[in-house]
């Protein structure tokens, strides 16, 4: 029903701007909860038993998330006497949120509900649980930055970025990859967030925008796996080249837009004498590049001996294209914008 949609979308746009807008624990959790609850019956609406799976694994974990949310908030309250969000001033309070705002992110080593709830989901599901439900929970740690304790969130990097570029290297399921990609890309939110937090937000929009270009195109094109993304050169060509790039932009590989916020997190790590770390998690990033490439070398050096090389297909849908190009410019070529926006976030 296009009524019941609407009160859908409407509830989880009110659950996001809630959050954001609130200065009290309880409003920020409120905020939370409703955003849990208008996007479950998108989960559910194709009656199928993964599709009940993925609801009730989300439901459960973000049911805990949310638990250990307020329990932390409560036990800020009990010993400062204040509910206001940017004082989170006791140290077992703050690393329970902490957990908390992780588990529901999906950032390792809570993060092994994503890849099954994203599988179990149609794509354009997928895409919001990708991006608008990432928006509140990394505000709220972008708000309480100073208070957060450090090494947890170091590990918590090292981990993510890690454990995204592995989990991503045996998979064929283009929704479980992206599910590992935000794991991976939330690892380097993650690293930079205690000392710049202005850049975590940019690599939020960035990964965001990326996201959305990606499950936009696999929509289009009827992709959910590697071996239908390899047909989709015959397909529609000029659609497999944007994809190929929107790749190599959610890889981090120059000249890109996603080599942006990874060239400037490296750069402020630098700057704070952490060059081992930065060392490791560089090195991780290669893991998640070699099956970003892999999907470029499915889309564009393989193709279907089962369709034929007619070029009436693609051209029929060419409108449905060219909706999707102005965000596919922002995904690939913002690079040179890059000297600007280090004037600004410094």
């Amino acid at each position: 029903s296009p009524y019941a949609l609407s009160i859908i979308l409407s509830s989880l746009a009110t659950g996001t701007m809630l959050t954001l807008a609130s200065n009290h624990w309880f409003l920020a959790w409120m905020g939370l909860e409703l955003n849990t609850l208008a996007i479950i019956p998108l989960m559910t609406k194709t009656h199928h038993p993964r599709a009940t799976e993925a609801a009730t694994k989300y439901f459960l974990m973000q049911a805990l998330a949310s638990a250990m949310i307020l329990f932390s908030s409560t036990m800020n309250a009990w010993f400062t006497g204040e509910w206001d969000i940017t004082n989170m001033s006791h140290p077992i309070s703050t690393a329970a949120l902490t957990i908390g705002l992780a588990m529901k992110l999906g950032i390792a080593p809570f993060h092994l509900w994503l890849p099954d709830v994203l599988q179990g989901l149609d794509l354009l599901t997928c895409l919001i649980l990708s991006t608008w439900q990432k928006i509140a929970p990394m505000i709220l740690m972008i708000q309480i930055n100073p208070q957060l304790n450090t090494n947890l969130l170091i590990t918590m990097a090292i981990l993510s970025t890690t454990i995204g570029g592995w989990g991503g290297l045996n998979q064929t399921h283009l929704r479980k990859i992206m599910a590992y990609s935000s794991i991976a890309h939330l690892g380097w939110m993650m690293l930079v967030l205690c000392f710049m937090p202005a850049l975590t937000l940019l690599n939020l929009i960035i990964y965001m925008v990326m996201t959305t270009v990606m499950f936009m195109t696999f929509l289009n094109m009827m992709s959910t796996t590697i071996n239908k993304m390899a047909m989709s050169w015959l397909k529609n060509p000029m659609m497999a080249a944007s994809m190929m790039i929107v790749l190599m932009s959610l890889g981090g590989l120059p000249p890109t837009t996603g080599f942006m916020p990874k060239w400037l997190i490296i750069q402020e790590m630098t700057k704070q004498n952490m060059i081992i770390i930065t060392t490791i998690i560089t090195l991780s990033s290669l893991l998640s590049l070699f099956f970003y490439l892999r999907m470029s070398y499915s889309i564009s050096l393989t193709t279907s001996p089962n369709i034929s090389n007619t070029f009436s297909i693609w051209r029929q849908n060419n409108k449905n294209s060219m909706m999707l190009s102005t965000a596919i410019i922002f995904s690939t070529l913002m690079l040179p914008i890059t000297p600007t926006l280090i004037n600004i976030l410094n």
